[in-house]
């Protein structure tokens, strides 16, 4: 069942967004060579708390830290390591949730080059942000559900990149995840998707692989790696559907950024 937002609803999911945008921001400072991904999950803890809200990701059934830290092959769900060292040339998505003190979930991931990264890892993250910016376009009331898909499917064909397919985006709110499961790629057997309305919130969330889209799941239980061990992107934020347009909660310098441009280019 998807749960629509009241208006008081929606301005308590910016509030929340608004404090994981500038969590982002803040984190961003801390990621560079040579730090562990654990010490990364340790100072996104610190934020979060900081911040008023709990590190929504820890209060999942078997996971323990704050944030999801997956390099370079790993797709999603990297479990933080002091032995994962971070080196020149890597790319690291950080997927990382709030829940703030207000009952409502904030849930966005940003993959980041550590140092300095081969042009085609350049390619992939661009690929990736421009999936889900082109998706964000089609946010609009009386869209359906799965043009968000299209829109994916689109760019990341144009890159001639593949899409994960088990895993997507979905609703956010007084839950981390919600209904409506939404497909990182497109088929016509999936038909069109519900309507979307106004007070609808959604965590739209591309993961772009540059080779095939096979993925393994590691011994681990959590950690998802491509099948052929290459590259791999992620990018997510959550959206608001409005009568007036679709309006991005989770906004960091990054998003700033591409809407920015988007203006720009208008």
């Amino acid at each position: 069942m998807i749960i629509v937002k009241t208006k008081a609803e929606c301005e308590k999911m910016i509030v929340t967004g608004n404090k994981l945008g500038a969590i982002f921001d803040e984190l961003a400072k801390e990621i560079r060579p040579g730090r562990s991904t654990y010490e990364i999950d340790k100072i996104a803890d610190e934020l979060i708390v900081k911040s008023g809200g709990k590190p929504n990701f820890a209060l999942e059934d078997g996971y323990h830290n704050a944030i999801c830290a997956s390099v370079n092959e790993t797709l999603i769900h990297g479990i933080p390591s002091k032995s994962v060292i971070l080196k020149d040339g890597d790319i690291l998505s950080v997927d990382m949730g709030n829940l703030d003190e207000n009952g409502y979930n904030g849930d966005a991931c940003r993959t980041f080059a550590i140092g300095n990264i081969s042009d085609e890892a350049k390619r992939l993250i661009r690929c990736t942000e421009e999936c889900f910016f082109e998706a964000y376009k089609v946010c609009l009331v009386g869209h359906h559900l799965f043009e968000i898909s299209m829109a994916i499917q689109r760019t990341a064909d144009k890159y001639g990149y593949s899409l994960c397919k088990e895993y997507g985006g979905h609703g956010i709110g007084k839950e981390m995840h919600e209904d409506p499961f939404i497909y990182n790629y497109y088929s016509p057997e999936l038909g069109l998707g519900p309507f979307l309305r106004p007070g609808m919130c959604l965590a739209i969330e591309p993961m772009v692989m540059s080779g095939k889209s096979n993925i393994i799941t590691l011994k681990d239980g959590w950690g998802v790696v491509s099948e052929d061990r290459k590259l791999t992107a992620h990018y997510e934020n959550d959206v608001i559907i409005t009568e007036n347009g679709p309006i991005i909660t989770s906004v960091d310098e990054n998003v700033r950024r591409h809407l920015s441009k988007e203006n720009k280019q208008a």
